[in-house]
This record gives C-alpha cells, sequence and structure tokens, in this order.
C-alpha cells in the first residue's frame, strides 16, 4: 500500500478547478493546485509554507489572531468544516468559503487535511459605488457564510434585523446567487399593505371584482414567478392576513381576487422583520404554524454598533452613492467620532448623517462640525466600543483589548504596529505574550 510520501500530492488536488491545498496538522502546506499559486501569486512554491501566512498574512494560527481556524474545527470534530474567511490576494482582499476535509490513515489517526477555497462574490470588502453589501468585520463575515450556504438552496429565509441594518440588500445578495438569479427579485413591504389591499396586491383581481377593478391586474406573487418574493417586515402583518399568507405558503397556489381557478406560485421565498416573532406568538399577535413555514434558516443581520472595523469601507461606499461626481473623504477626527456613536438606526441612519454633513461641507473633506450634535460626544477607547461608561474594567484587560483592536487596523502586521506604536517588535512580542 503507497504511502502519502509515495504519491504525486499535486495529482490529489489536480481534480479541483478551485483552489486546493494539502495541509498537515502543524498548518505547513503539503501541495497546491494551480489554481491556489495563481490565487496568491505566489512568487515561490507555497510548499512548506504556512496556509495562514499564504492567505492571511498572519505570523500565527488564525485562532489566535481573533478568528476561527477551520483547520481546528475540522480536527475537532473529524468531519468536513466550512467558514467564511477574509484572505489577502494581489488583486485585493476577498472573501472565500474555506471548505476542510480531513484526511485519516487506516488506523483513524489524522494525517492532513485537503483545504479548498471558493470566491463569495455576495459583498465587498473595500469602498464600492456599486449597490450591494460591503464589509469585513468578524460580525459581517459571520452573516455572510449564512447567506453563502442558504443561497443556492430553495430553503425559505428569514432575515433578523434592527431596522436599518441592510435586510434587503441582504435578500438581494441571496437572490443574486441562487438558481433563481436570472428571474425577478420582487420586494413587498408588509407593513404597507392594508387589510383590503393585502388579497388584490399580493394575488391580483379580475376585471370587475370590486368597484375600480376596471381590468386584471396579476399580484406580486405572480409577478415573482419564476425568481424571488421577499417579504419585508413581516412582523406587521394582521394576525386576519396571516392565515392567507400562511395557505399560499402550505399550497403552493392562490386564486385571484374575483377569480375561480387556482393559480399555482412559484417563487423562492426570503422574509424580513425587525420584530421578536417568538414574542409576538406568546402574545397571540403572529401564528405559530407561520413562523415554522418562513424560519427554516434564519440569519440574524448584526447592527453597525457590532462592526466598527466596517465603518470606512461603508462610509466611502455611501459617499460614493450620494455624490459620485465628487471624491469626499471624511477627516480621522469625524470617524473616530463615528466610531463612538451607538447608531440606533443603523446604515440608514450613517447615510443620513453623511448626506447631512455632504450639504454643509464646503470642501470633499468632511469634518467633526459637519456633524450632528448627538454624534460629536468624545469616542470610546478603541477596542472598547459597546462598554457602558459606568464599567470599570482591570487595566490589564483594557490594554489587551486595545493591542487586538490595533493588531486588527494593521492586518495582524506586527512590525507595523510596533513602528505605529514607536515600540521595538521584541516590546510588542513581549507585552501581547504577557497579556496571553
Amino acid at each position: 500500500m503507497p504511502q502519502l510520501n509515495d504519491l504525486a500530492l499535486e495529482d490529489l488536488l489536480a481534480g479541483f478547478n478551485d483552489p486546493a491545498i494539502l495541509v498537515s496538522p502543524d498548518h505547513l502546506i503539503l501541495a497546491a493546485n494551480a489554481a491556489y499559486t495563481e490565487r496568491f501569486a505566489c512568487a515561490q512554491t507555497p510548499i512548506g509554507q504556512t496556509c495562514f501566512s499564504v492567505s492571511h498574512r498572519y505570523d500565527r494560527p488564525c485562532d489566535q489572531m481573533g478568528e476561527e481556524c477551520p483547520l481546528h474545527q475540522a480536527a475537532e470534530s473529524g468531519r468536513p468544516h466550512k467558514l467564511l474567511h477574509l484572505h489577502h490576494t494581489p488583486k485585493g482582499r476577498l472573501h472565500e468559503q474555506v471548505s476542510t476535509y480531513p484526511v485519516h490513515n487506516a488506523q483513524g489517526e489524522l494525517v492532513c487535511f485537503v483545504e479548498v477555497l471558493t470566491s463569495v462574490n455576495l459583498a465587498g470588502v473595500e469602498a464600492s459605488g456599486k449597490v450591494g453589501l460591503v464589509g469585513k468585520s468578524p460580525a459581517f463575515n459571520r452573516m455572510l457564510g449564512l447567506i453563502a450556504r442558504v443561497a443556492p438552496a430553495m430553503t425559505p429565509v428569514l432575515l433578523l434585523g434592527e431596522s436599518g441594518t441592510g435586510k434587503e440588500l441582504a435578500a438581494q445578495a441571496i437572490h443574486r446567487s441562487s438558481l433563481r438569479a436570472e428571474g425577478p427579485f420582487v420586494p413587498v413591504d408588509c407593513s404597507g399593505l392594508s387589510e383590503s389591499l393585502f388579497e388584490s396586491e399580493l394575488f391580483g383581481h379580475e376585471k370587475g371584482a370590486f368597484t375600480g377593478a376596471v381590468g386584471r391586474k396579476i399580484g406580486l406573487v405572480e409577478a415573482a414567478s419564476g425568481g424571488t418574493l421577499f417579504l419585508d417586515e413581516l412582523g406587521d402583518i394582521p394576525l386576519a392576513l396571516q392565515v392567507k399568507l400562511l395557505r399560499l405558503l402550505e399550497s403552493g397556489t392562490y386564486r385571484r381576487v374575483g377569480g375561480i381557478e387556482p393559480q399555482q406560485a412559484d417563487f423562492r421565498l426570503v422574509c424580513a422583520t425587525h420584530r421578536d416573532l417568538k414574542a409576538q406568538i406568546a402574545e397571540g399577535t403572529f401564528r405559530q404554524d407561520l413562523y415554522y413555514r418562513i424560519s427554516a434558516f434564519p440569519i440574524p443581520l448584526p447592527p453597525l454598533r457590532e462592526r466598527s472595523e466596517d465603518l470606512p469601507g461603508l462610509s466611502q461606499t455611501l459617499l460614493q452613492r450620494i455624490e459620485p461626481s465628487r471624491q469626499y473623504s471624511l477627516a480621522p477626527a469625524t470617524l473616530e467620532r463615528l466610531r463612538g456613536y451607538a447608531f440606533p438606526g443603523n446604515i440608514r441612519e450613517l447615510r443620513n448623517l453623511l448626506e447631512r454633513a455632504v450639504l454643509l461641507a464646503d470642501g470633499t473633506t468632511l469634518l467633526p462640525e459637519h456633524l450632528p450634535e448627538e454624534v460629536g460626544g468624545s469616542p470610546p477607547l478603541p477596542g472598547l466600543e459597546g462598554q457602558g461608561a459606568a464599567v470599570l474594567l482591570p487595566l490589564e484587560q483594557v490594554e489587551l483589548r486595545y493591542l487586538q483592536w490595533a493588531l486588527s487596523q494593521h492586518q495582524g502586521d506586527k512590525r507595523s504596529l510596533a513602528a505605529a506604536l514607536g515600540v521595538s517588535e521584541r516590546t510588542l512580542y513581549r507585552k501581547l505574550e504577557s497579556l496571553g
């Protein structure tokens, strides 16, 4: 029986179109296919280098740098593991889904891993004038990983999050990556549908069905045929109308108002709400059976206050959309003010603040005085966002959080961080070691 060392390891990876590597349990790359070498434009062979140094430019494994390590997860479970990572490439940083497969010998001992990288083109990392998701924070990446998993399926999706977190953009991303991407994307604002209009808007009506029905009108369900129906603010649908929606989802059929013949529905369902549906069920204002129909795959959308790393990219993206003909930028002090703000209105509020600032600015640099008074408070210590004003933390913990934050700003590059802090690399390493 040939041993691992006797095999041409590259041949094991030749069948993958996506970048793929064979990795030892201590993170050393044993083999790589051509697609991997091309993706990371390796000037020298990646064999013998660590996977985290090539794709992340880290000097330690991902789980020691504040991220999940796919090898660690697969080794612990003994099963394949998928997660979304942000990788450095010559073309910029890319979101990629990392699929890791543990390889065991006949004795059941872990020998190595096969790691396959698949590009996730659902969101941008840096500022973009295009409409879409933008982010790189851990909270954003967790959400994006869930979207990437469910998008190709027909499973109903329930997007949960505060108002202004970008639920419709997330729904559009799911649609664009689904098998129905060529079909229509039809959004429905459920909070704006009165009881009298609900059936007509959703199911359409026949000529003469009621006063003013001068012709046949197709409903939004029919308009979404072959594509995605997005029901926004589902929690606002009155209880009396929920049974009609449930009947549509259970039977897959509907009748136009005034019609007799049943029509066949053909759509992928994505729902969203800022409400606590389980609390509404307990209060008797939302049907439990409808909840189970729509909540097969819930995806929480993080509020902006949990995505402080995304503020620069989001701000520049919004500024490009607000005023594409001029290149506006944020002064460092302005960005710090925004970092210290809680954003109860999330991304929608950020857009409003920037739009106001653009109108007040005489030049192309947005200054702190262009922000509203409520945003002008002193920013929190970097790395301590979300801590209440009355919470006192041990000094060692404050220092550790600050260094973790500072390290993330330099993408894990300790040399550049040490230079920015005015200390030697050795001093920085000792400090990090002492803080654990």
